[in-house]
């Protein structure tokens, strides 16, 4: 399975080291000094690209629930102790509980196995387009370089005690900075682009995602969850039977 996922991955143009269990993929992530995707699950993939949203040169990590030593869940959560670089969870058993787990302990997405390889780039792609996602507006600004607004300076907006900086792309809750992973500031840019306006599931799935009608809407509870807890539990509502708005 390692190796067929490796040469798969590397059609696509991919960079691919691999490791055989949880704590050899834990040493390879502290060890990394390239610009690869790595796979704990015994493939790893690269663009090459750097997206910059790791202090470890990575792009992306892919984990396997069950991988033995260290499961994938448990490198999760020590990942997540020192880096926001994006993670894909895999799992083979489809298990709510799986899933949940590993949403819980900081994933930004999931597939289950048996995946397809084009299924599996998809997801790839959407997380590395997240990884380096800006906003329109911020993006115009930042390349107009305009005398009156300094490089990455953006707009601020302001929810009671949470600020955001649309073009720097930086989170404060009363004057602190706050550390989202890509999935998470990309779904509170979501929400701060509809301020008090309720957001259906499908509607996040499609815009932060990149899903289609059959996504699993658990990743965006999981997620508002994660934000939650970083931003305060009363900063989004949830509305129910519809989905969730930021509150002004």
């Amino acid at each position: 399975m390692r190796r067929s996922f490796t040469v798969a991955l590397e059609r696509y143009g991919y960079r691919v080291e691999a490791a055989a269990d949880g704590l050899a993929g834990l040493e390879l992530f502290r060890d990394g000094d390239t610009d690869e995707v790595r796979d704990g699950a015994g493939t790893g993939t690269g663009s090459g690209s750097g997206s910059g949203t790791g202090d470890h040169g990575f792009d992306l990590l892919i984990l396997d629930v069950m991988l033995p030593g260290l499961d994938g869940i448990g490198l999760c959560r020590r990942v997540r102790e020192t880096s926001l670089v994006p993670i894909l969870m895999m799992s083979a058993r489809g298990d709510g509980l799986d899933i949940v787990a590993g949403l819980e302990a900081g994933a930004d997405d999931y597939v289950v196995k048996p995946v397809d390889t084009y299924v599996l780039v998809a997801r790839i792609r959407s997380l590395l387009r997240r990884a380096t996602y800006a906003p329109p507006a911020a993006a115009a600004g930042r390349a107009a370089g305009a005398a009156d607004a300094g490089e990455g300076e953006g707009d601020l907006l302001v929810f009671g005690d949470l600020t955001l900086d649309t073009g720097g792309l930086e989170v404060f809750v009363s004057g602190s900075p706050v550390a989202l992973t890509p999935t998470e500031l990309k779904l509170l840019l979501e929400f701060a682009a509809h301020p008090g306006v309720v957001l259906e599931r499908h509607t996040l799935l499609r815009n932060v995602w990149d899903y289609g009608w059959d996504g699993d809407s658990r990743v965006v509870d999981l997620c508002v969850q994660r934000l939650r807890r970083k931003l305060g539990r009363d900063r989004i509502e949830t509305v129910r039977g519809f989905g969730y708005k930021l509150r002004r």
